[in-house]
């Protein structure tokens, strides 16, 4: 038992500090129920209030008006882990949670001027595993395991309509962070001769960052439109309490200490066009860029503990958005979309706690208006890829979660505005 409860601590030491992984890939992919329902291939069409996320320089031109949304989001994640020879045989699956999420944004037009202001929730996620399950990993015992993630941004936004075809437009980004998380952990019998007895941990932290939108908008003609965004990288300091394992005579005792870890917020560049080849139907294709390479490593500063380091290694990627939509009538709209979104998360970082994985979504909502009033509704359901993950960097002592992890996740919006 004791070389089970060794290799099983050994996995969990990378959760040691990986506590504000919130930025990990993490990211809602489609602020707003229309945007949702084409996919998210929303910045060179930006033609709502949720231009201020996509694309600010789609506020110009536009009416006035005001748009509220709700998004539930469900994760389901799937690990499966085996070494016979330790006697750990683990098949397991998120609980079934829905993590909430939305936005109220609001644009005032004045001519050739608008301005933008919208609070809403551009990151946020979540994963409950059922301790029992994972009892292998904590000498037998059912630890929680779950992280929380949420992120409200609060962004004033101004666009200038420079010619009948040119827009500009910018946006204030201050984001207020929060991240809980639960997790067992354990002194390392190697460090100091210290028994391996595994303890519940438990972390609470905030932050605020602040950052800036730059967007770019030009119409062709009624039928072709180009657009680019492009969202600064931001810092956020995240300040907290943390119950941490430290060494003691005859086992491990979990410490109380106040912590502070700086986490970067990832550039971002999308860029899309979109067309209508009738006057009924809107195409539209987006490719958007996360530097994710930003995030190398996270250091906690610990008041009562040494330095944590965490290394995440992520790689940059590119999002490929596809969407449609078709006017049936001139009050009621379908729409249709699909996304590839590959994992910024390597094999030898990964962990069920901050699953990631390379996904391809589907998307399909609809709107109908009525009088000034309007209605949205979208769903979307991402197909994650099996990773099949090896240890590392080696069986006994890895850095990272092996086994097969699968993550699905299945997302809907409600939508309401009015006209000003």
């Amino acid at each position: 038992m004791k070389k089970v409860i060794k290799l099983a601590l050994s996995v969990l030491l990378v959760l040691s500090f990986s506590t504000s992984t919130f930025a990990n890939g993490l990211s809602l992919n489609s602020v707003g129920t229309k945007a949702l329902g084409m996919g998210g291939a929303f910045v060179a069409l930006s033609n709502d209030a949720t231009a201020i996320y996509w694309n600010p320089a789609g506020l110009a031109g536009q009416e006035s008006s005001i748009l509220a949304n709700f998004t539930g989001v469900m994760p389901i994640g799937s690990y499966q882990y085996s070494v016979p020879s330790f006697g750990i045989n683990i098949d397991t699956k998120t609980e079934k949670n829905i993590y909430p999420t939305g936005g109220l944004m609001g644009v005032y037009n004045m001519d050739k001027m608008s301005f933008g202001l919208g609070i809403y929730v551009p990151a946020g996620l979540g994963a409950e595993w059922p301790g029992e399950d994972l009892a292998a990993f904590s000498g037998g015992q059912a630890f929680n395991w779950e992280s929380r993630i949420g992120v409200i941004a609060i962004s004033p936004a101004f666009a200038y309509k420079v010619t009948d075809q040119f827009s500009i437009g910018v946006a204030a980004n201050i984001y207020y962070a929060m991240f809980d998380l639960s997790r067992p952990d354990a002194a390392d019998a190697n460090r100091d001769g210290v028994p391996e007895t595994p303890v519940q941990y438990t972390e609470e932290s905030t932050g605020i960052g602040f950052g800036a939108s730059i967007g770019l908008k030009y119409d062709l003609n009624k039928q072709l439109s180009f657009g680019v965004n492009f969202r600064t990288t931001t810092a956020v300091t995240m300040d907290g309490s943390a119950d941490i394992v430290a060494p003691s005579l005859g086992g491990a005792t979990l410490v109380e200490t106040d912590f502070t870890r700086d986490v970067t917020w990832p550039l971002w560049i999308g860029g899309g066009v979109a067309y209508k080849p009738t006057k009924c139907l809107t195409l539209a294709l987006d490719a958007q860029y996360s530097k994710w390479s930003l995030l190398d490593k996270l250091i906690a500063d610990y008041e009562k503990m040494p330095e944590g380091e965490f290394v995440l290694d992520w790689k940059d990627a590119v999002m490929i958005r596809l969407g449609g939509e078709y006017m049936v009538s001139p009050n009621t709209a379908i729409r249709l979309g699909y996304y590839y979104d590959p994992a910024p998360a390597p094999d030898e970082t990964l962990n069920i706690l901050f699953p990631s994985s390379t996904n391809h979504v589907i998307t399909a909502g609809c709107g109908y208006t009525f009088g000034k009033y309007s209605i949205e509704a979208a769903a979307e359901y991402l197909l994650g890829a099996d990773r099949e993950v090896e240890a590392y960097p080696s069986p006994l002592d890895p850095q990272n979660m092996p086994g097969l992890h699968h993550l699905d996740v299945f997302a809907f919006s409600i939508g309401f505005g009015m006209a000003l």
